[in-house]
């Protein structure tokens, strides 16, 4: 048997050390790139087990945040509004020039609980004298500024406003907003 020189001992080590790395890398990247477990196989539901809802689409959100955000510049008022879908999720949120910081979040808590309710939030603020536990729900604020928009009576989404002086001009916005969609 031969005697390697040290040059040669290192240079043949360093080889074997790189086809041992290359061979591991390949075998965690295949790993990676295939699923552990097997894919879950696609099950038909019976007929009756599944709803369908209706939702705004992003335009007609739009369109109806803008009216609420015009009828509210009419005014002289800085305001945000939200527009939130039937499941409380924020399709569009527009902020007014000059709106305060705090305006964005009660905005978006009016309209959710307008929607959750399928009532203007000012109506369900007069339900906190009977039943005053109703503000701890997360999410929500009860103060005037959020109106439902309902097809067919099932709420569809809500519409909140908030930054105006008072309560009832934020309800007075939102429902110009509610009212853009009907035209």
């Amino acid at each position: 048997m031969q005697k390697l020189s040290r040059r040669a001992r290192i240079a043949t080590g360093g080889a074997v050390i790189a086809a041992v790395a290359a061979g591991t890398f390949g075998t965690v990247s295949a790993n990676a790139s295939s699923p552990a477990t097997p894919a879950a196989s696609v099950a038909e539901v019976r007929s009756g087990s599944t709803l369908t809802s209706s939702h705004l689409t992003v335009d007609a959100a739009t369109r109806a945040a803008q009216a609420a955000l015009d009828a509210a510049e009419k005014e002289n008022q800085r305001v945000t509004v939200a527009v939130v879908d039937r499941n409380g999720n924020t399709v569009v949120t527009l902020r007014g020039d000059g709106a305060g910081p705090q305006s964005y979040d009660s905005a978006q808590r009016k309209a959710y609980t307008a929607v959750s309710w399928n009532a203007p939030t000012s109506a369900l603020a007069d339900r906190l004298k009977q039943t005053p536990n109703l503000k701890d729900i997360p999410g929500t604020l009860f103060l005037a500024g959020g109106v439902p928009v309902a097809v067919k009576g099932a709420p569809v989404a809500g519409i909140g406003v908030a930054g105006a002086p008072s309560g009832d001009l934020d309800e007075k916005f939102a429902a110009a907003g509610v009212a853009a969609l009907g035209r």
